[in-house]
């Protein structure tokens, strides 16, 4: 007889159910097969899924939290925290507009309103048509040349209200 004790087998979690496509779920488990190993993974994880999905999807939340062996409330409230992770497909093109304070004292309220009203979105829309999406950034780095906005990944200082609207023209003709 054996003295050793039987080895314990540790069931695998199964996958959750997921509306992701094939694209974003082999995205997502990329992105973990990768990264797991890190100390802290999950915000890398979560910054690997943004860039290649460009927003991270509801239904990689249970799936992220399965590979890394958390629970899901734990990845969620991780990926509502930070405002920078997308929860939908942003526009074609993504305005960060800068809400720190040396922007806001150089006009970046006005800058603010304008371009809500002219886009007919609030922060974290895109517009109807697809093309443009805002979202707040609260620093650029740019303070001596506020107010500053990006446009997916272009700088711009100093920016009018009519200037903000050349730059999104110039970003719709992109398309």
């Amino acid at each position: 007889m054996s003295s050793q004790s039987p080895r314990r087998v540790i069931p695998i979690k199964a996958e959750p159910p997921s509306n992701l496509s094939a694209a974003e779920r082999s995205a997502v488990l990329e992105a973990c097969a990768r990264l797991k190993e890190l100390p802290g993974a999950l915000l890398p994880i979560l910054h690997a899924v943004q860039e290649a999905l460009q927003f991270v999807p509801k239904d990689a939340v249970p799936l992220i939290a399965r590979e890394l062996n958390l629970s899901v409330a734990e990845v969620h409230g991780v990926v509502s925290f930070y405002h920078y992770f997308r929860h939908s497909r942003p526009g074609r093109h993504v305005v960060h507009l800068c809400r720190a304070e040396a922007c806001q004292a150089l006009g970046a309220p006005a800058l603010e309103a304008h371009a809500k009203s002219s886009l007919k979105i609030e922060f974290h829309g895109t517009t109807a048509d697809g093309a443009i999406s805002l979202e707040p950034v609260y620093c650029l780095g740019n303070c001596a040349l506020g107010p500053s906005l990006m446009i997916d990944e272009e700088l711009h200082g100093r920016v009018t209200a009519d200037r903000f609207d050349a730059l999104v023209s110039q970003s719709r003709e992109r398309a």
